[in-house]
């Protein structure tokens, strides 16, 4: 019997079994990325000790979803955008699905699934109230939307965490920044950092070819890569503009989203059309990291970047806007570089570092596949998940 049913339900004494409380995970889409990973990871291995239930919005086409096959997904019409009929019908389609499960917990990702799972939640008929938990894997109150809608989002979540349960941040940084918009208190909070599968990235040994053979590069090109969703917080648009500053240095954009037409065309303004490879999703991701020299992120705001903590695992030094939580994956001058956001020509100053200092390179690059494994590996992650769980249920 685990820890956690003890701690549920007490000793057990002759035929009497310890409670394993129902819970359902609920997240607004899949789309390829860490908090995708980060819940089926969850609903794997949580499975082992309750009843656990997956249930999702689905993705738009280019964004990519991820499956697992250990995890049946639970379709409900979560979508991203504010649209008050379809929000209605998954504000229904929740409340049913918390009832048919008989659910005592509900965790929530990405803001509207913990809008709308939490309302829920919170006015089921008949029963004992549920307990509710909600991570902020980021969060969407700056640089996504206009000022006066990020207002209105800032307003949404105080009100919902007076009556949550748990708040759960995946970084220090993104519950200090939660806190000073007064968003929850701070006894609320637990830090719980992403806990991914990195066996793969941490078996990277050498280059693959996979993603060189593709481009049809040899291994003496310089080849730097960024990978994720093509939209506007990612801010492609700047590492492009530093493509300019490299010469001879090629660019694998990985990933595919709505903006890939318009940074296609910026590339080919740049003059960089014989550069900057557009690469779409790729099946191999470790194999697509071992090709690469450096690995760059120019988001304006994240959470705790999943590719950050892969490139890292798979040994490869990083240089990163200095936003969100990165700096609690990339330390400065060890593991990567940090840089500010928007600025193109400190992306490409530090690119050209790592590139002419091979040497430092490599070894920036296992400095950070060691501080990986034990900080988001999965163990932590369940470790502390599970210890939250007990203590609410």
């Amino acid at each position: 019997m685990s820890t956690l049913g003890e701690a549920e339900g007490g000793a057990t004494h002759g035929s009497h079994r310890a409670v394993h409380s129902p819970v359902v995970q609920l997240v607004t889409r899949l789309n390829i990325g860490g908090v995708a990973a980060h819940v089926l990871l969850l609903g794997r291995e949580l499975a082992h000790d309750r009843p656990t239930t997956v249930a999702a919005g689905q993705p738009a086409e280019t964004e990519g979803e991820m499956t697992d096959p250990a995890v049946a997904v639970r379709h409900v019409p979560l979508v991203r955008p504010l649209r008050p009929a379809t929000d209605a019908r998954a504000l229904a389609a929740v409340r049913r699905l918390l009832v048919e499960t008989g659910a005592t917990l509900l965790h929530t990702h990405m803001a509207k699934a913990g809008t709308i799972g939490r309302l829920a939640g919170h006015s089921l008929p008949g029963r004992a109230r549920i307990r509710t938990v909600h991570t902020f894997h980021g969060h969407v109150l700056d640089g996504y939307f206009s000022p006066a809608v990020q207002r209105a989002f800032v307003e949404v979540e105080r009100r919902l965490a007076v009556r949550t349960d748990a708040l759960i941040a995946v970084s220090d940084e993104v519950r200090d920044a939660l806190l000073e918009l007064r968003i929850g208190r701070p006894g609320q909070y637990q830090v719980i950092p992403y806990g991914l599968d990195l066996g793969r990235f941490l078996a990277v040994d050498g280059p693959s070819g996979s993603l060189r053979g593709s481009l049809d590069l040899g291994p003496e090109v310089p080849l730097v890569g960024i990978l994720g969703r093509l939209v506007a917080i990612k801010d492609h648009a700047t590492v492009l503009a530093a493509m300019v500053h490299v010469p001879g240095v090629h660019l694998a954009v990985v990933g595919d989203g709505e903006l890939r037409p318009a940074l296609e065309a910026q590339a080919a303004g740049l003059g960089l059309g014989g550069r900057v490879h557009f690469t779409g999703w790729s099946a191999d991701v470790p194999g697509a990291l071992a090709d690469l020299d450096v690995v760059v992120l120019t988001s304006r705001n994240e959470g705790t970047p999943m590719v950050l903590i892969e490139a890292a695992a798979a040994g490869r030094p990083v240089v990163a806007t200095r936003v969100g939580g990165v700096a609690a994956v990339v330390a400065d001058g060890f593991t990567g570089h940090l840089v500010p956001a928007g600025d193109a020509e400190a992306v490409a100053s530090r690119i050209g570092l790592l590139l002419a200092d091979p040497v430092g390179r490599q070894a920036m690059g296992r400095a950070a596949r060691v501080a990986m494994a034990d900080r988001f590996g999965p163990d932590r992650l369940l470790r502390d998940v599970r210890a939250l769980y007990a203590a609410l249920v």
